[in-house]
């Protein structure tokens, strides 16, 4: 089998039209039924709705008081805007660091899970977050552990990376596959 990989000269926001675009046709190639999104604002989520209908879309985002407080980052409107446009929506612990940053925050320290993170992180923040918010998904039953879904990530704004994989449970972490991976940026 030969598939190829499209990279970008940069990461970020500017790469977002793309990724939708390249995860359209890999999901109309392998009929996948289901993408997860990191999507802090809810507009990546409503833009690949624009791109993509017949697709179950789960949108994650930072959980409370990611930046501010009891506080999420997503606004009411935006929420409501998911709804509308049957996207789940979801704000959870982040599944490759949660409690885990709070003792090394504490007691400056690292936890196999931030080693995990970061070994991730060698192929780019966006990669890590695919993988992230696939276990936060299927820990919260949004998504199936049993067929390949794409996951699509980013780093800071807008999309960057996506891949497709078989997901799997928090307390199944290393069952994950990633099978493909669609786009990541280089830098």
């Amino acid at each position: 089998m030969e598939k190829t990989i499209n990279y970008f000269e940069n990461k970020g926001v500017e790469n977002t039209d793309k990724v939708i675009e390249l995860v359209k046709q890999r999901k109309e190639e392998l009929d996948i039924k289901t993408i997860v999104i990191a999507s802090v604002s809810g507009k990546s989520a409503l833009k690949l709705r624009e791109a993509i209908e017949n697709v179950d879309i789960v949108s994650i985002t930072h959980h409370a008081g990611f930046k501010e407080k009891g506080k999420l980052e997503i606004t009411q409107e935006n929420i409501e805007k998911l709804n509308e446009n049957n996207i789940t929506f979801y704000a959870g612990s982040h599944a490759l660091s949660g409690v885990g940053r709070g003792i090394s925050n504490k007691f400056s320290g690292i936890t196999p899970v931030e080693i995990i993170a970061a070994t991730l992180r060698l192929f780019g923040q966006g990669i890590k977050v695919c993988v992230e918010i696939t276990i936060m998904a299927a820990d919260a039953g949004l998504i199936p552990v049993d067929e390949e879904i794409i996951a699509i990530g980013g780093t800071a704004q807008g999309v960057d990376a996506a891949v497709v994989l078989k997901a799997a449970n928090m307390s199944n972490f290393f069952d994950l596959q990633i099978k493909e991976i669609i786009a990541m940026p280089r830098s």
